[in-house]
């Protein structure tokens, strides 16, 4: 398949800017993987759709504040770093821009509790830096950082815990599994009183996740890496209600790359820690999800080919125009679908 094959026309003022309060005051569009039927409602029906005996797996991940502006010790320069990854004690892999100014051997301070020195360059452009600090890093991060909100969120938030959802513990994301922001500690223990299990993962969010497609030929689109856990009790959930006949409803698609990457061809998952870069395209065969409750993507994405394996390629493409013509909201703050 093509790239263009994902592409459809959505006005801009449809990208929303700002999340609704509460969070469950989304709207949420229902979608029939067999049949293609949709149905329109609030995110508060999710639970009439679930059963006694289903699961949902939720992604608990936590975003770091990870944009932070240094002022070159030197030349008084100020350029920004948004932290990727951790690669060592106190080191990090980061986006600098403009990354003229960030040579290795050049420091920078943010503030008064946090410096770093340019230790290296990686192929792809990016800096690993070494961070110098007293006190606990995350505890500095928390007050000199910004969210790294996507790109084509422009409007500042306000609040920073309205880009994380109320059950992530897990810091290392630079981007928030969006799918959970819908949810609220109240609606979790009403969805647990209907006899619904829940259960958590972790998948650390890269700013891959923003990276667009660039070849026509989506088979030669090579995915970003990405560092997941799956805890022991998670995995005894998901096989217990496979073979009590329940469904395992991932919320988001992080919760179901990191699922589909663990699992055996029988379905069956075992706890486990360690890297993915799978991308689920149309054609691939799912082995344990059985339904997901997702945000609406980016035109050509990886994540529109996921839901596209998903509910089908038409079943999709169709579900989106229809969102567009009744004017739900997209991305990241946007409206909630649910694909069973």
């Amino acid at each position: 398949m093509k790239k263009s094959d994902f592409n459809y026309d959505l006005p801009k003022e449809l990208i929303a800017q700002t999340p609704v309060e509460p969070r469950t005051a989304s709207r949420l569009l229902f979608l029939d993987k067999t049949t293609g039927e949709t149905k329109d409602g609030h995110f508060t029906d999710l639970i009439n759709y679930l059963k006694p005996g289903d699961c949902l797996i939720m992604n608990d991940t936590r975003v770091l504040p990870a944009r932070i502006f240094g002022t070159r010790t030197d030349t008084g320069s100020v350029v920004e770093f948004v932290l990727l990854k951790q690669t060592g004690e106190d080191e990090w892999e980061c986006l600098a821009g403009p990354g003229k100014k960030a040579k290795p051997g050049k420091t920078f301070k943010f503030g008064d509790e946090l410096s770093c020195e340019v230790i290296d360059v990686t192929d792809g452009g990016n800096r690993k830096v070494k961070f110098s600090y007293t006190g606990v890093f995350y505890d500095i991060l928390d007050r000199v950082g910004q969210m790294p909100l996507p790109p084509y969120i422009t409007e500042k938030l306000e609040d920073k815990e309205r880009y994380q959802t109320v059950y992530s513990k897990e810091a290392g994301s630079a981007a928030a599994p969006t799918a959970g922001l819908h949810f609220t500690e109240e609606y979790m223990d009403k969805i647990r009183s209907a006899g619904i299990n829940i259960g958590f993962i972790t998948l650390h969010v890269g700013l891959g996740t923003f990276r667009p497609v660039k070849v026509d030929d989506i088979t030669e689109h090579k995915m970003h890496s990405e560092h997941y856990y799956i805890p022991q009790k998670t995995a005894k959930l998901i096989n217990d209600t496979k073979a009590a006949g329940g469904r395992v409803i991932c919320v988001g698609t992080t919760s179901c790359r990191t699922l589909e990457s663990a699992a055996a061809d029988d379905g069956h998952i075992e706890a486990v820690s360690r890297d993915t870069d799978i991308f689920i395209y149309p054609g691939y065969r799912f082995k344990v999800m059985d339904g997901l409750i997702t945000n609406f993507h980016l035109p050509e994405s990886t994540l529109i080919m996921l839901v596209s394996a998903f509910a089908g390629y038409d079943h999709t493409m169709a579900a989106y125009r229809h969102a567009v013509e009744e004017r739900y909201r997209f991305f990241s703050f946007g409206d909630s679908m649910l694909i069973l």
